[in-house]
């Protein structure tokens, strides 16, 4: 049975290079994805920087939803001091990092969806030697 287990193993090698490959696109995909969005709404280059720097100290922060209110308020800041907009174009590209940050969990939500029906298929592929 151990033989026949590791015969087994070289295929999966294959899907699990191939989802690493795309883990860590969609990983990188995570941080560009706020600044584009807030780029797109009309933010200037402080807002995207905002936007990062927001991102990061909202994940470190210890607050709730840290990771969608710290690049909202970075963007905002950012726009608001740095590029002297008006209030309303901050706000707006404040706005698109937040769809930035919706749109690239919806990826991650996806790709987890993804990821567990293929782990069910090679899980019930080799029931048999599970089980």
């Amino acid at each position: 049975m151990l033989l026949y287990f590791t015969n087994v193993i070289p295929a999966n090698y294959w899907v699990l290079g191939i989802t690493l490959l795309i883990v860590i696109l969609f990983s990188i995909a995570n941080y560009v994805l706020p600044a584009k969005g807030t780029q797109r709404f009309g933010g200037s280059k402080a807002g995207i920087w905002g936007t990062n720097i927001g991102l990061v100290v909202g994940l470190l922060a210890p607050i709730p939803l840290g990771f969608i209110i710290g690049p909202f308020l970075g963007a905002l800041i950012g726009e608001l001091f740095f590029d002297s907009k008006n209030a309303k174009e901050a706000l707006r590209a404040a706005t698109g990092s937040v769809l930035g940050i919706l749109a690239s969990s919806f990826i991650q939500f996806l790709l987890c969806v993804i990821y567990f029906g293929i782990f069910i298929s090679i899980v019930w592929e080799y029931r048999a030697l599970l089980f």
